[in-house]
């Protein structure tokens, strides 16, 4: 059976809401978009490597995946980014209609969480959710989240959308790694207790 690998950036309050650039993700009106890139080091870019090396499809909801396909296929100077054109790509999405622009890229049709059993019912390597966290907290709550690697910045936001709002159900989970960047963001893999 396949894995699937939650990777996520947060906040130490658990912000996960437009880690990568300030027009990311406005909604409610955030205006912090971007706070993750000045922590970007080697530190991190050789774990999420190694993270890549493990993965043989990506799971992505649908604003996740409209960002990434809008971006992605034009870094051309990018080393990751032959990596994630050859990956295929599982779509989650009521509103997206098939053909997707990205290369390799499917979407799934049904219920998600039906859709995701099957696919990780498939052979292969694992599964990887970058982003997309309503589809992260609707797989947690199903208990589908094999593992969950947080880059935890040093940093305190103080609103914008969790990757765990209030009202979740518990959900204990165990360290299984850990490792402290250079610019201080911990890489904390977790998988549930």
């Amino acid at each position: 059976m396949r894995r699937i690998v939650v990777t996520e950036n947060v906040s130490l309050d658990g912000v996960l809401q437009a880690p990568g650039r300030p027009d990311e993700d406005t909604r409610d009106g955030f205006t912090a978009g971007g706070w993750a890139v000045p922590y970007t080091d080697p530190v991190i870019g050789r774990k999420m490597g190694e993270g890549m090396a493990a993965t043989e499809a990506l799971l992505l909801g649908r604003r996740t995946y409209a960002d990434f396909a809008g971006y992605w296929p034009q870094q051309r100077d990018n080393p990751f980014t032959p990596v994630l054109d050859a990956l295929p790509k599982y779509v989650a999405s009521a509103t997206l209609t098939a053909p997707l622009p990205w290369a390799n890229s499917h979407l799934l049709t049904g219920d998600v969480v039906t859709a995701v059993k099957e696919l990780k019912a498939r052979p292969g390597g694992d599964i990887a959710v970058l982003g997309s966290g309503e589809l992260v907290r609707t797989l947690g709550r199903q208990g589908l989240i094999d593992e969950y690697v947080l880059l935890i910045h040093p940093l305190v936001l103080g609103g914008g959308r969790r990757l765990f709002p209030d009202g979740d159900s518990p959900a204990p989970l165990r360290l299984v790694d850990s490792v402290v960047s250079t610019t201080g963001v911990l890489v904390a893999t977790y998988r549930p207790a």
